[in-house]
């Protein structure tokens, strides 16, 4: 169980340092968002190495990175994702645009 909330702490961990809501680090690892939200609060009881090796590679690491003693410090996506509308509404309001000019 120690495992699966050192993973825990590190996706959420990986997610804020590069900004992401949980929907954006979602997509991008290419999983349904319920499913994340699981692994990254720690409730899933196990997380298949395939998994891990998903939740590393988004973030420039291998899985042995992802679960080893020390995250690296040098971490950078691999590409972006299309910004979320949680993250639009936080940041401009819900449905504003900026004006012109």
């Amino acid at each position: 169980m120690a495992l699966v909330a050192l993973i825990a702490g590190r996706i959420r961990e990986l997610r804020a340092r590069h900004g992401l809501t949980q929907e954006e680090a979602a997509q991008l690892i290419g999983m349904d968002m319920k499913f994340y939200q699981l692994l990254e609060s720690g409730r899933k009881k196990q997380v298949w190495l395939e998994t891990v090796e998903r939740l590393a590679s988004p973030y420039s690491l291998a899985a042995w990175q992802l679960i080893g003693p020390e995250l690296p410090t040098d971490t950078k996506l691999t590409h972006t994702v299309a910004e979320s509308t949680i993250h639009y509404r936080s940041r401009k309001g819900p449905y504003r645009k900026k004006s012109p000019g």
